[in-house]
């Protein structure tokens, strides 16, 4: 018996921990499982084509809000080729509402909830060893009618297997770890709400495991716990480890900043810098809205730890807001935008509301007037205190500030607009706008035309000179793209002789095969330090590694 176990991931760089759960969790048992990895980018013809070809006997779909849809048309076809391939569903998204799912899609098995022991007794059936009923946790189809067998109590975590294989290729790809389940907090639109209590791996087989990944040179690992540091000496006793292991590879986190305690900032102050990446979901800042969603904390709480963490400088800080909560407006929203801007994280992120399959925020829908999308991933709409078209601004705010704020790329140009502009809620909008009017949300533009919309959105929105910010702009374009010269609309200011003379200066000390010399009109130097801008020419060499050194007495 061959089963192929498929994911169909978000991205090419990422691995899918569920199918490598399974197989891993039933090697001592004789059957053939081979894992099968495609993204939601790839045809269906392909997807088909690549499954057909195993010849499977049963394939093993991992199902999540972002690949249902194309998995059940996979699944269709599956069948028109070869009905006698039977389809096997799992994961989040057929976990709840399981049996109305199997009587509305091709296949004949889901399982419901932690996959692990139920995979492995469905196994057991099919090699003769086990009933069909006696498979607790599943849900099968016979002649079109569903069953439901009893359902199957949360696994202990001494049961879990480590997923991953000692020979598997983990090189350019993100890789995922749980050292824990379950959350100890009951946010009503969160899946997690549906399970209460958080239990843990053993903290040694952790270490140990972590080592795998140090060792075989992962580059990131993204550590899939709900609340990462709910029990404070579990985060310590881990953060402690990697921070004393001598490696390149990233370890990627989701925390609540408010419960950090003095120890633990304490001890994350000793981290290399980039060791760590952390994501912190503030959702809103509006309290009364937290209350709404059964979250029982403070912004304030959560800011005042966010800050400290920068004050270390060596944590990247991922913010997560959500759009469309229920009691939250517009302006509420916008509010919770600027606060978690004044802080000035690494990223924020712009989410939209969904209301998932076995969330209690499905039961607040009517109270708040939520229609949102019946098909995944089951967006908002509209509430009753934020309508339609106030969302669809919120999108043009969300793809804005990920393009050029979470980028990282445009520092120097977002703080020339910042202050010209009453909040940078309004400058976000304003550039979204003027996107929207340009028509590029409906084209793919390049990296150079991302760097000249802020001269025509200059003219064209606020009427000004390009005098000062093309020096500006020219400056932050050479940070990242020195080696692929500057675009006309950058044209350098420095003439051949000038350039001449002071590459002879400084022939000794800079290598101009691997540095640019740019003379810039402006002092550069006082706008990074203070914003001011002052007309002055000011000089500085840049290389392949995005550095910069300013020139002094040229």
């Amino acid at each position: 018996m061959k089963v192929l176990i498929t994911a169909v991931d978000s991205k090419f760089i990422h691995s899918n921990l569920a199918v490598r759960y399974l197989k891993c969790y039933t090697r001592d048992i004789e059957y053939e499982a081979k894992i099968k990895e495609f993204t939601i980018n790839d045809r269906e013809g392909r997807i088909l084509e690549e499954i057909i070809k195993e010849k499977p006997d049963i394939v093993a779909f991992s199902t999540y809000i972002w690949n249902v849809e194309l998995i059940s048309r996979v699944s269709n076809l599956i069948k028109r080729v070869n009905p006698k391939i039977e389809i096997l569903y799992g994961g989040p998204e057929v976990s709840f509402d399981s049996r109305n799912f199997l009587e509305n899609n091709i296949g004949e098995y889901v399982i419901e909830g932690e996959g692990e022991k139920t995979y492995r007794d469905f196994i057991l059936y099919k090699l003769g060893k086990m009933k069909l009923d006696e498979v607790r946790g599943l849900h099968y189809k016979i002649h079109n009618e569903v069953y439901s067998n009893e359902k199957r109590p949360l696994m202990s975590m001494d049961e879990i297997v480590f997923p991953y294989e000692e020979d598997e290729d983990l090189s350019n790809k993100i890789v995922y770890y749980e050292a824990s389940r379950g959350c100890p907090f009951n946010c009503k639109y969160c899946l997690s709400s549906t399970s209460h209590g958080v239990r843990f791996l053993e903290i040694n087989r952790v270490l140990n495991e972590l080592k795998y990944f140090i060792d075989k040179k992962v580059r990131l690992v993204k550590f899939v716990d709900r609340t990462f540091n709910c029990n404070y000496k579990f985060s310590m006793a881990i953060w402690d480890f990697l921070i004393k292991q001598d490696t390149n590879t990233q370890f990627h986190f989701e925390i609540s900043a408010d419960i950090l305690k003095n120890e633990e900032i304490e001890l994350l102050s000793k981290a290399p810098e980039g060791r760590f990446q952390f994501e912190v979901g503030v959702q809103t800042t509006n309290d009364e809205i937290l209350r709404n969603i059964n979250r029982f904390v403070n912004f304030s709480d959560i800011k005042e730890k966010v800050l400290e963490l920068m004050s270390i400088k060596n944590i990247k800080q991922h913010l997560d807001l959500i759009a469309g909560l229920p009691g939250e407006d517009y302006d509420s929203f916008k509010r919770s935008f600027n606060d978690v801007y004044s802080i000035k994280p690494e990223e924020i992120q712009l989410g939209f509301l969904k209301l998932l399959k076995g969330s209690s925020m499905r039961e607040d829908a009517d109270k708040y007037g939520m229609e949102y999308s019946p098909y995944p991933p089951y967006e908002i709409l509209k509430t009753n205190t934020v309508s339609y078209e106030e969302l669809l601004k919120l999108k043009k705010v969300e793809e804005m500030v990920d393009k050029y704020y979470n980028s990282q790329k445009f520092n120097y140009i977002i703080r020339y607009f910042e202050k010209k502009f009453n909040s940078p809620f309004d400058f976000y909008y304003s550039l979204g706008m003027f996107f929207e009017n340009k028509g590029y949300f409906n084209r793919n533009i390049g990296n150079i035309e991302y760097y000249k919309v802020f001269l025509n959105f200059n003219e064209t929105v606020l009427k000004d000179s390009n005098k000062h910010l093309n020096e500006i702009i020219r400056f932050n374009y050479l940070i990242f793209y020195k080696n692929r010269g500057l675009p006309d609309f950058l044209r350098s200011s420095i003439s051949k002789d000038e350039e001449k003379n002071i590459k002879e200066k400084l022939r000794e000390e800079y290598s101009f095969k691997e540095y640019h010399l740019e003379r810039f009109n402006i002092n550069i130097e006082r706008y990074i330090s203070s914003d001011e801008i002052i007309e002055e020419d000011s000089y500085y060499v840049f290389n392949n590694k995005n550095e910069y050194v300013y020139l002094q007495n040229i």
